[in-house]
């Protein structure tokens, strides 16, 4: 069986080779913004070359009312918890372990998705051979949906986890209850993309056996 070559039938593809540049620039764009925001400048901050993070998000179970303020707040240790249910996490002046952990979650999560994009692209190049049905992109796409699997997991339990390090030894950590919630959608999101991929391993082989006939 001949491979798609940008016309089928008679028939000129949609799609061109300036479209896959143009897909190809996008992603490599995406990339690099990935990397320097997600990556770089956060692990920066960690190493103390520029701003580090010094607030997290949390959901507090109580605070202490601040006479004479709008907000509630429990201060000490260097850091201040502010606000009711969604409250802030605020250090003053965090050390390099502090940073570390605030920063963690962040950097995690942007390198599975540099993880992502990187597979991405790699199949985006498969389009300027005019087909994408190649073993190669069944095994990009399993390992995209494990990826995102695991990106499900560890969303929920890293700002946890980090969060009850932060908060170990000091009155705060009975402010802040250790609380991790998952949603279904990044979970649903891996088994499509998993069986994306399972279809394309079948078909692969499918035309393979093909050909072998002919």
């Amino acid at each position: 069986m001949p491979k798609w070559t940008g016309e089928t039938m008679g028939a000129k593809s949609w799609w061109s080779q300036t479209d896959s540049r143009l897909l190809q620039a996008a992603l490599g764009l995406a990339v690099l913004l990935v990397g320097v925001f997600g990556v770089l400048l956060p692990t920066l901050g960690v190493a103390g070359l520029m701003d580090p993070m010094d607030t997290r998000e949390v959901e507090a179970e109580a605070a202490t009312r601040v006479p004479g303020t709008m907000t509630d707040a429990v201060s000490g240790y260097g850091m201040t918890l502010t606000g009711n249910h969604r409250a802030d996490l605020v250090f003053a002046d965090p050390d390099l372990g502090q940073r570390l952990l605030l920063a963690l979650p962040e950097i995690v999560g942007s390198l599975l998705l540099l993880l992502i994009l990187a597979l991405l692209l790699r199949m985006a190049r498969t389009l300027r051979g005019g087909d994408v049905f190649v073993p190669m992109n069944a095994r990009h796409l399993s390992a995209i949906g494990l990826t995102v699997l695991v990106q499900a997991v560890l969303a929920p339990v890293l700002p946890a986890l980090t969060t009850k390090m932060l908060l170990r030894g000091t009155p705060m950590a009975e402010q802040v209850p250790f609380s991790v919630t998952f949603t279904g959608e990044y979970v649903l999101l891996a088994f499509l993309v998993l069986a994306l991929g399972e279809v394309f391993r079948r078909g692969t082989k499918l035309r393979a056996d093909t050909e072998g006939l002919v």
